[in-house]
Order: C-alpha cells, then sequence, then structure tokens
C-alpha cells in the first residue's frame, strides 16, 4: 500500500486544478480543436521523435548516428523514469477524478503524473536547439502543442505537464552532459 501522504498532496492539488481542468477540457467540445489535438497527441506517442531521431544522419552525417543513438538512449532512461514515477505515485487522471471533465482520447495508461509526452517533447526540442536549431521553427511550435493537448483532452493536469517538462529539462541536461563533444552537443 502506498503512503497516505503523496495522496493526500494530490487530492489538494487536484481540488486546486479542478477548474483549470474543466475549463481547458471545455475546449476539446469544439471540432477543430479535438481534431488538431488527437492528431497533435499521438504525434507525440512516438513517431515525432523516432522520425527526428533518424533524420539526424540527413543533416549530420556519420556524428548523426551518434547522435540518433544518444537520443534514443535518452528517450529510454525517460520512458524508465516517468513510468517509475507514475507506478508508484497513482495520480489519477482528471476525468477520474472528475466525472465533468472529458477524455477526449484513451489513455495510454492509468496514471497522469507527470506527463510523459511533454517530458519527451521538452527533452527532444532541447536536444534539437543543441544539435540541430534549424528544425526548432517546427519542434518548439510541436512542443508546446502536444503539452498542450494533454490537459485539453482531459488526460492531464496542468502540474503533470510543468513536472513532466521539468524532467524533460533534466534528461536533455544530462544527456548534454554525458554526451561527447562528436555528437553535437556544444
Amino acid at each position: 500500500m502506498l503512503p497516505r501522504t503523496p495522496r493526500l498532496t494530490f487530492e489538494r492539488l487536484d481540488r486546486f486544478e479542478s477548474r483549470l481542468s474543466h475549463w481547458l477540457a471545455d475546449l476539446s467540445r469544439h471540432a477543430p480543436t479535438l481534431w488538431l489535438f488527437r492528431r497533435v497527441s499521438r504525434l507525440g506517442d512516438w513517431p515525432a521523435w523516432v522520425l527526428l531521431s533518424l533524420c539526424q544522419p540527413l543533416w549530420h552525417g556519420r556524428a548523426g548516428w551518434l547522435i540518433a543513438v544518444d537520443w534514443g538512449l535518452t528517450a529510454a532512461v525517460a520512458a524508465l523514469v516517468y513510468r517509475a514515477l507514475k507506478t508508484r505515485l497513482c495520480r489519477e487522471r482528471p476525468y477520474i477524478t472528475f466525472t465533468t471533465i472529458r477524455c477526449s482520447m484513451p489513455p495510454v495508461d492509468r496514471y497522469s503524473f507527470p506527463s510523459g509526452h511533454t517530458l519527451h517533447a521538452v527533452m527532444f526540442t532541447l536536444m534539437t536547439a543543441a544539435t540541430t536549431p534549424a528544425l526548432l521553427p517546427i519542434v518548439f511550435p510541436l512542443a508546446c502543442l502536444i503539452a498542450a493537448s494533454r490537459v485539453v483532452l482531459g488526460l492531464h493536469y496542468l502540474s503533470d505537464v510543468i513536472v513532466g517538462a521539468l524532467i524533460g529539462v533534466g534528461l536533455a541536461w544530462c544527456s548534454q552532459l554525458i554526451a561527447p563533444s562528436s555528437l553535437g552537443w556544444t
């Protein structure tokens, strides 16, 4: 059984964020908005990041393969970190806690804290900034839309997204510290 403290903390945080969560999830009632955020969320599952990683050799030649491997390893560590947090902290998704919040897309797993989609979006955006900054006009808006989609679709609280982003920053920073300069980290 989990300790009571995280559960009580999440219950307080859920109540605090409930009004904003309702308001943002109601945006999904607008069909074009729902269409956009569903598509963006699916891109954030993995396709955008795999494509971005596999295209690194096109932009960096042989070093691009090392960058792609580094990004893949960093993404694997990120998946382990957020999965461990989700399964230990067990924060219910907003649409479960508040039945008036509309779930506009099936979740990939049960718990919401932290947002893995946002974690990966921020992490890959920062790694792109370090290696291929010319792609930022595409990657940065995509990452912002992915983060917003998680709340608009009723799958996450804003705090899930914020913490996911902070973890993504930390993992990108660690990857930059560990990766040799030959990977394009400058």
